[in-house]
Formats: structure tokens, sequence, C-alpha cells
């Protein structure tokens, strides 16, 4: 439906007005012969009854309908009209193509969200206002999550469930093909193997700075980072646990033990952590290395400084 011609301010040429709905023309078509204009609401609609222009019965159907020209469009956005909230006491009176944003904004628009001040602080409609009920609205809100969370928690157990499936048929499936565990392990040798390779090398210049023991948030952090290197996710946690001097392999398990190795350091591959000063010291890497030195699939060193 195009616009009401009563709300438009000085003379509107009749090129303007639609032949159906003989309201201003809102988001005008063309028919493509006869280029006679209408409101893209009111000619779509009359096209589903019969197809041929309301004018002069030129058939047309939806699809030949075209933008009108640039001059037509420029005298409707030139054009005064008031504001949809007149009714509601809005007095602007603005150019056709401002009246959108004018909208937006408008205070005196009955449906423009407004926060309750009585204490639930909700977003409501302004009309609504006046009706709203703090303690029926939040009670409604709580049983809409409660009821969100009844539906995630049935999704969770549903794909938990698949999971267990798909875990039950790797297994059968790894049984009845001797191969296939062996092929598993190589894809998934492979592809440590090129994460690693997508590292930055790194050199130690001061193996005293290494920290043994890290606390929880610097581990976190460095965890981080290695997920975000692209880090294959199942060896994540295992890395992170291979941080601690609790689970270095022998040759690294104690502080003599280390100082007696400390030579051996520098013989170590070391794969920078981005952005932190820590090292990946993979098994893929070291294979020249002695085995009470190296721990499946790698480890993780965590430095104070001393990194390049």
């Amino acid at each position: 439906m195009g616009y009401d011609l009563r709300r438009f301010h000085g003379a509107v040429d009749e090129e303007l007005i639609c032949p159906i709905c003989s309201g201003v023309l809102e988001e005008p078509l063309q028919a493509p012969q006869c280029e006679h204009a209408f409101c893209r609401t009111c000619i779509h609609e009359w096209l589903t009854r019969q197809q041929m222009c309301p004018v002069d019965r030129t058939p047309i159907t939806t699809l030949q309908l075209k933008c009108v020209p640039r001059i037509l469009r420029n005298l409707l956005s030139r054009l005064l009209i008031s504001c949809d909230n007149s009714s509601f006491g809005c007095t602007a009176v603005v150019k056709l193509d401002r009246l959108a944003s004018h909208l937006e904004g408008c205070e005196h628009n009955p449906r423009r969200p407004v926060q309750c001040e009585q204490g639930c602080g909700l977003v409501v409609p302004m009309d609504e206002l006046k009706d709203h009920n703090c303690i029926k609205e939040l009670r409604a809100l709580v049983e809409s999550q409660q009821q969100k969370m009844k539906q995630f928690q049935q999704e969770l157990s549903e794909q938990k469930r698949e999971i267990n499936m798909l875990k039950e048929h790797i297994h059968s499936f790894r049984l009845s093909s001797p191969s296939v565990p062996g092929l598993m392990e190589s894809f998934e040798l492979d592809e440590i193997s090129r994460w690693s390779s997508s590292l930055q090398r790194a050199r130690v210049t001061w193996w005293g700075g290494m920290i043994s023991t890290p606390d929880i948030v610097l581990q976190a952090m460095v965890k981080r980072a290695l997920s975000e290197s692209g880090c294959p996710q199942r060896i994540i946690n295992d890395l992170m646990e291979n941080a601690h001097e609790r689970r270095w392999p022998p040759g690294l398990s104690t502080l003599e033990t280390r100082q007696t190795n400390r030579r051996q350091y520098e013989n170590y591959v070391c794969k920078r952590i981005p952005g932190k000063q820590a090292v990946v010291v993979m098994t893929c890497d070291n294979s020249h290395m002695n085995a009470d030195m190296l721990l499946n699939p790698g480890l993780v060193m965590i430095f104070a400084h001393g990194i390049e």
C-alpha cells in the first residue's frame, strides 16, 4: 500500500500516485512496456489475480517488473511527509527519503523500546509499559530460560549418545580390520608432524630460566596459545600435562638430573609457541635424542625469559 496522500505537505504530482491504491508510491515498480508505476506491494498482489497492467491491460508478469527511473525516485524523495506518529504527538515533517531514519529515533513512537524503571530492568515497547508487570514478566523469562536449558540438555544428551555410538563403531571397525590401527596411528602422527613443521624454530639462550612447576594461570595461557596455533586438539592436554616436572622423562625429572644433562639441552629441536616464552620439544622432531630426554607426543617447556 502507498503512503496516505493526506500526510503530505504541498502538491503531489499525479505521476507519483499509485493507480491501484491511490496513495503516494511506496517502493515503486514499473511495467516494462507502458511504463506505468505502482507500489511494489500493490502490483505484486494485483498480478496474483490477473497478469496485466491495471491501467491499460497490457500483459505483464512479476518477473518483467523493473525499477522506476531515477528522476521519479528523486521526485518522491523530495516530498515532505508527516511522521507516522503524528497522532501520538509528533509534529515532525521530513523528506520522504529521511522518514525511515526519523522513525528509528522518534520519541513519540508507541512501539519504541524503553527500559522498565520499576525494578526488573526489562526492555518493553512504550505502549505496553503501563500494563507491564515485573513479577509476571520475570517469571515468564525464567520459565523460558528453563525451557531452553532443558532443550540444550536434551540435545547434549543426544550428542553424547551419538558420540558413544560412533566410538563403539570405530572400536568394532578397528577390531575387525587389523590394518586400521596402524593407518590411524600413521594419520595422527602425520597431523602432529605437519603442525610442528608450521611452528618457528626457537633457540633457548638461558636454560636456567625454565619454570619447572608452572601455575594454573600460566598453563592456561600457554594452552590457549597452543590451540590458536593449530595444535591437534587431542594432544593439547597431553602436552600441557607434560609442562610440569612431575611428568617429565627421567633425564629431566629432578633438578640434579637437569643440571647433569644441561649440555644435552642444546641438542633439542625446539619450536616456539607463538607469542609466549615457551617451546615444545616434539618427539617427532627429536629422534636423535636419548629416550630418557623425550616424552610422547612431546613436552612443553615454559621460561621466565631467554627464548629467541
